[in-house]
Order: C-alpha cells, then sequence, then structure tokens
C-alpha cells in the first residue's frame, strides 16, 4: 500500500492529521489510504483467569464504519477543496499494530497526537506514541 497513509478515529486531532494528510498527497502527487481500526471488545479479567466467556462482541459493523469514514473523508475532502486519490480501510484490532502493519509498504504514516482518549493533557497519546517508535516508514505526527 505505497502513498501515504493516515490513521484516523474520528476526533479532532485525526481530522487536522487527515487534513494534512490530503494536502501532502496532492502535493506530491501521492495516494492516500485512510485507515480506521475499531480495537476489539474488551474482555472481562475473568476471562482471563477463570475461563468464563467474554461479552459478545459490541456490534462492530465494518460496512457502517466505512459509511462513517467516508463521510468523515468527504467533509476533509470539500474543507481542502482539492482531494487525491483515496482509498477507505476500515478493520479490527490493535490500533497501534495495524497501523505499523499498514506502514511496511507506505511511503509515510501520518496520524494526530491524541486519539479519542482521555487523558486530554497528554501531548501524544499511546498509538501515535507506539507507531512513532516501531513504523516501517517516517511517521508524522499532527497536533
Amino acid at each position: 500500500m505505497a502513498g501515504i497513509i493516515v490513521g484516523v478515529d474520528g476526533s479532532d486531532h485525526s481530522r487536522r492529521a487527515l487534513a494534512w494528510a490530503m494536502r501532502e498527497a496532492v502535493q506530491h502527487r501521492l495516494s492516500l489510504t485512510v485507515v480506521s481500526i475499531h480495537p476489539p471488545s474488551v474482555q472481562p479479567a475473568t476471562g482471563i483467569y477463570w475461563g468464563v466467556h467474554s461479552h459478545p462482541d459490541d456490534g462492530f459493523d465494518p460496512e457502517l464504519a466505512r459509511a462513517a469514514v467516508q463521510e468523515f473523508v468527504d467533509k476533509a475532502a470539500g474543507e481542502i477543496g482539492e482531494a487525491p486519490e483515496i482509498t477507505v480501510s476500515v478493520g479490527t484490532g490493535d490500533v497501534a499494530e495495524e497501523l505499523v502493519r499498514a506502514s511496511q509498504d507506505a511511503d509515510m504514516l501520518v496520524v494526530g497526537s491524541r486519539g479519542g482518549g482521555g487523558f486530554a493533557r497528554l501531548l501524544m497519546g499511546s498509538v501515535s506514541s507506539q507507531v512513532v517508535h516501531h513504523a516501517s516508514c517516517p511517521v508524522v505526527v499532527i497536533r
């Protein structure tokens, strides 16, 4: 997946990262892949220690998620005026792991400095920090 990859989660930070990545892709005539990863459902500790079954999945619908991400992309493209060739990719898994995996064939990976997590005072979130340290391509973190 050559070109620029941008990870989005619907947060303001990822919206800014998406807009930056779009402008960069247009300027350098590169394709842009917008990646949104839905983390797996939380497993209760009882499942780990006592074999109690996990709760059913929270109903992640990949088509609904893809439509929401596409709307997010379309809105950002409308704001910047010009858009590159864009592919939307939606999946499930560990967000940082999936972005690092996607970075193996990318020219650049772009992420927001923080996602939708609850630690607003942090300069960089856990996903962006992991991606910076483990990606196989240059990483741009947008504040």
